[in-house]
């Protein structure tokens, strides 16, 4: 990946992770638990979501993730609901920001200054670029892999008939997570699809907002 790409991903890469973690967090609490609020995760101050293994696999492979937001499921009224709320509440959170941007880019387009000017076009394309990014987290963390949140909807009930499964799928999911990644990106394997489907939404919400 170039320079000036990397660049241009970081600022969305860390926007959208905060975004991500702040929606688990905030869930939690408000489902009953507030773990991730004394742990200081109801915050939007990138520092204290950013995992950096994660963050720098986003830069150079293209997906990563940040740190997990704790809870503790006794403390949840539902509690195989809740835990299934709290674990969407972050790509979520990443679809609805993505979307929302490519609004704000579709009503910015519309003004002389942003569709006929240098800077103006560069301004709608790193907006649209950083919808693409959350797009992104949104696909990617919904693979049922852990440590990944689409992991989290079944495993959710597989530890109360299976422990010892979900134990060995939480050991053995990140190794199998980091082995397609890299396979993906310097094997040229394209496994997982995430960018046909990334590229599809994209596509989809953009003629959808008739943005030409």
């Amino acid at each position: 990946m170039e320079l000036s790409e990397t660049v241009k991903i970081i600022p969305a890469a860390i926007i959208g992770l905060t975004i991500h973690e702040f929606a688990h967090a905030y869930t939690a609490y408000r489902l009953g638990d507030s773990t991730a609020k004394d742990d200081g995760r109801i915050s939007l101050n990138p520092l204290r979501h950013i995992d950096w293994m994660g963050f720098f696999l986003i830069i150079f492979a293209g997906f990563g993730w940040a740190k997990p937001v704790s809870f503790n499921p006794d403390n949840l009224k539902h509690k195989h609901r809740d835990e299934i709320l709290i674990s969407i509440a972050g790509p979520l959170s990443n679809f609805l920001l993505a979307l929302l941007l490519l609004i704000v880019a579709r009503i910015l387009f519309v003004y002389p200054y942003f569709n006929a000017t240098e800077t103006g076009i560069a301004v709608i394309n790193l907006i649209v670029l950083s919808g693409i990014i959350n797009f992104g987290l949104f696909v990617f963390n919904l693979i049922p892999l852990p440590p990944l949140d689409g992991s989290h909807v079944y495993l959710t009930f597989l530890k109360d008939i299976n422990p010892t499964l979900m134990m060995n799928l939480y050991k053995w999911g990140t190794a199998a997570l980091l082995g397609i990644i890299l396979l993906e990106n310097y094997a040229h394997l394209n496994i997982l699809h995430l960018s046909q489907i990334i590229n599809h939404i994209t596509v989809f919400f953009l003629r959808l907002l008739d943005f030409q």
